[in-house]
């Protein structure tokens, strides 16, 4: 692939990276350094390999097929596509209001302020409304262009504050101590939760299928399955690689030093951005809340499309219907007043909410990661466009991975709690 067609195809996996580094990176990877070390670097690196293969299929099937994997459901079985119409409405408003109560704490963090309870809803709803008229107005187009300077200064920012991490040293001398030290049973839904959102949650591969497609009549080149494959690996395994690096940071800054991150959006904001600053000096500290900032609203943005364009999607082939420009901005709408509620009913109760979400996400991983494997390995592909044996492999055992540890997530909360 040439630089020339690589641009023309890029968007939809830098999209993909902006969309999953928000909670799942900066929030729940930080802890997991901050809180064990790098004990569960090996549950990160397992949850990024063995759910790339369903992320992949989907831009692999859009580039093949010229449809999304929702067309691909609706192809399998009508059953299937209302089995994802009910995912969807399960997870959309907790996941939302997720991402926008972080992004929240950061915009106060950006601002300087630390509002009353009783005007917390204010930054909420002004994110809730910035995201919906982002989109309403500037479509894919809009959001494209601005998720790739998201994206870049996300980068960025990221690596620097890893990289003079690691020159200065961890603020604790980091001793090697046994896994069965720091890991117990309590920590078990934590574990649950930080694999549930890495990089992302698997059914957001249906939003990449949409995206490919969309970046395809957005240039008006039509990609191969292989350019296609590469321009979202490229996002892919940069996300992956910013999970281990907020690790690196929240050991680094805080693992052994008695700190705690605080139960509170607006205080876990204000300490991660205070800890990175103190690292590397007072005089980033609007650039370090800046940079977090900027990368939750690039998640807000893209989970909020991401929802609303694969739920209309949706509905319009139950319907048997072309899908609307009104479809998707009605559903921008439920989107955003359902996650407003959401958070009105857990605004004290900052990681109980996180936890919501990344645990409906885990749940619902090993059935999405079975379809996109069946629409892959279909006759709706040719054997070249299919991948190899060994990615066929690693789909399989992401698929009894996903659901091995869905099965003993939902053993430990009916029997062990």
């Amino acid at each position: 692939m040439n630089a020339s067609t690589f641009l023309k195809t890029l968007g939809p996996g830098i999209l993909f990276a902006s969309t999953a580094i928000g909670v799942s990176h900066l929030v729940q990877s930080t802890k997991a350094g901050a809180e064990y070390g790098f004990a569960l670097v090996g549950f990160i690196v397992a949850a990024n390999l063995f759910k790339w293969p369903s992320f992949e299929f989907g831009s692999r099937y859009a580039t093949a097929t010229g449809r999304s994997l929702i067309d691909g459901y609706q192809l399998l079985s009508p059953w299937f596509l209302r089995m994802y119409l009910l995912i969807n409405l399960l997870s959309m408003f907790f996941v939302n209001a997720a991402v926008t109560f972080v992004a929240a704490g950061f915009l106060q963090s950006v601002l300087g302020i630390s509002l009353p309870p009783r005007f917390f809803y204010l930054p909420t709803l002004g994110l809730f409304v910035f995201s919906y008229l982002f989109l309403v107005w500037g479509r894919y187009s809009l959001l494209d262009k601005g998720i790739k300077v998201i994206g870049t200064f996300m980068l960025v920012t990221t690596l620097l504050a890893f990289f003079i991490a690691l020159i200065k040293g961890p603020e604790q001398p980091l001793v090697f101590q046994p896994f069965g030290d720091l890991v117990s049973l309590d920590s078990i839904p934590f574990i649950i939760a930080l694999m549930g959102w890495m990089p992302s949650a698997i059914d957001s591969s249906t939003w990449n299928s949409l995206w490919t497609l969309e970046r395809t009549k957005q240039s008006g080149y039509q990609p191969s399955v292989k350019e296609t494959v590469f321009e979202f690996n490229v996002g892919y395994w940069t996300s992956a690689v910013l999970s281990l690096c907020f690790v690196v940071l929240g050991a680094y800054l805080l693992f052994g030093t008695g700190k705690v991150l605080p139960d509170n959006n607006v205080a876990f904001a204000s300490g991660v951005v205070s800890l990175y600053a103190a690292n590397l000096g007072a005089w980033t500290f609007p650039i370090i809340a800046s940079a977090g900032f900027t990368i939750m609203i690039g998640t807000c943005i893209g989970v909020m499309d991401g929802y609303a364009r694969s739920t209309s999607r949706t509905i319009a082939l139950m319907r048997g219907k072309e899908e609307s420009r009104k479809g998707y901005a009605v559903w921008l709408t439920l989107i955003a007043i359902g996650g407003f509620v959401v958070i009105a009913f857990f605004i004290r109760e900052f990681n109980r909410l996180i936890g919501i979400a990344t645990t409906i996400s885990f749940l619902i991983a090993p059935v999405i990661a079975f379809l996109n494997y069946r629409l892959t390995f279909s006759k709706h592909l040719t054997k070249e466009q299919q991948p190899g044996t060994s990615m066929r492999v690693l789909a399989l055992a992401g698929i009894l991975f996903l659901l091995v540890f869905s099965l003993g997530m939902i053993f430990f909360n009916w029997f062990v709690q």
